[in-house]
């Protein structure tokens, strides 16, 4: 079986046109965050709000430690350092009944010899789409050779909205955590996921940035949305059922929570190795505080991650507020964001982000991307028959 990855060494620090605006879009994300989000934070922690420059950085001793541009002025320092070592990343790819072949184009698209790569295939695909699926990783000379890419061997019920979803991420991170020592972060992609760079150049770029920040687009939740989204009790069948079925709403309503606030925001995300170590072992336990409240919660792929963190003094100036995904929605938004197509290419490549969502399975978009943005060409998917 043929393959075609970005596993070129020479190629790990190449040129790309995306750079400069990757690291504009990134700057403006963190003047938004600081101007936004920090403002939230002050009054709780009793924190004076500093003024700062954004291009020369606040010495303020107060900032240090507290506001973000201290984190990023350290990793402009060593800047050289870093790039004798460039990062390694630990993807989650799931996906369900009928992704298959779209999961293991995915995989392909973003597979680098220096990440690792775990993949999940919930219990409403039928046991043959699994075992064709672990079948493909498992006979692919490259993957066997490098012995970076797992197929969950337990597949979980995964509910829409539900906390299942939450359960069977932290599953994977587990595993990944138990499994691989070494690699500096976390990113979860849908089958309908697909990059817009080569590792290459995200693994470049993420070499000149601080390995503490988590890129997680989060806001907190206020007014009427907060009785809203907060107040109703939801009950996820997949806890306890084995086969899948739709949320279920409870009659009875609860309290707002007064031990933390709540944030919302997207579900994909891409957080740093120390603070999906913390969400996992919670020794202060307010993660698994947190993840029981969830339990209940109606979206909590929306909100557990981004609650957790800005609700923790030690991770909450590491929140950069942008999933570093490029998603098409309708005016006025619906439920889900639409389809992205031929029409969207240049959208694409202007928004900087390194990955879009979401795709129709081989939708010819997909293919224009792999020929004039990753360099792929001649892609091949056998054995996985349905």
């Amino acid at each position: 079986m043929r393959k075609n990855v970005n596993s070129h060494p020479g190629r790990v620090f190449s040129d790309r046109r995306w750079k400069i605006p990757f690291f504009v879009s990134l700057l403006v994300s963190i003047t938004l965050f600081t101007a936004t989000i920090f403002g939230v934070y002050l009054s709780p922690y009793g924190r004076d709000q500093l003024q700062f420059d954004i291009m020369s950085f606040a010495d303020s001793e107060d900032s240090d430690g507290y506001f973000i541009e201290s984190e990023l002025r350290e990793s402009l320092e060593s800047t050289e350092a870093l790039r004798e070592e460039p990062p390694r990343l630990a993807y989650l790819i799931s996906g369900t009944k009928g992704d298959s072949q779209r999961m293991m184009r995915t995989l392909q698209a973003v597979y680098h010899p220096r990440n690792q790569y775990i993949l999940h295939m919930d219990l409403e695909a039928p046991p043959k789409e699994r075992l064709n699926l672990t079948i493909s990783v498992k006979n692919d000379l490259t993957f066997n050779e490098v012995e970076n890419v797992r197929v969950m061997a337990q597949s979980n019920l995964v509910t829409y909205k539900g906390p299942t979803m939450i359960a069977c991420t932290l599953q994977a991170i587990a595993l990944l955590l138990k499994e691989s020592l070494n690699w500096d972060w976390f990113i979860n992609l849908s089958a309908s996921d697909y990059p817009l760079v080569t590792q290459d150049d995200l693994l470049y770029v993420l070499s000149n940035v601080s390995r503490n920040l988590n890129f997680i687009e989060h806001t907190q939740i206020y007014g009427w949305k907060l009785n809203q989204r907060a107040k109703p009790i939801i009950i996820d069948p997949g806890l306890y059922l084995s086969k899948k079925s739709d949320i279920a709403w409870t009659t009875q309503r609860r309290s707002l929570p007064t031990s933390f606030k709540l944030f919302t925001g997207s579900a994909w995300v891409i957080l740093t190795r120390s603070f999906v170590e913390y969400c996992i072992w919670g020794w202060d336990n307010l993660p698994r505080t947190i993840l029981m409240y969830y339990a209940n919660f109606i979206s909590s792929p929306e909100g557990y991650f981004h609650t957790v963190i800005c609700n923790t003094e030690e991770f909450q100036h590491t929140a950069i507020s942008h999933d570093l995904h490029y998603i098409a929605w309708d005016t006025p938004p619906k439920q889900h964001p639409r389809s992205l197509t031929l029409k969207d290419f240049s959208k694409m490549i202007n928004s900087s982000a390194p990955f879009a969502r979401k795709f129709h399975k081989d939708d010819p978009v997909l293919d224009k991307i792999d020929k004039e943005l990753l360099g792929r060409t001649n892609r091949l998917l056998e054995g996985l028959g349905v």
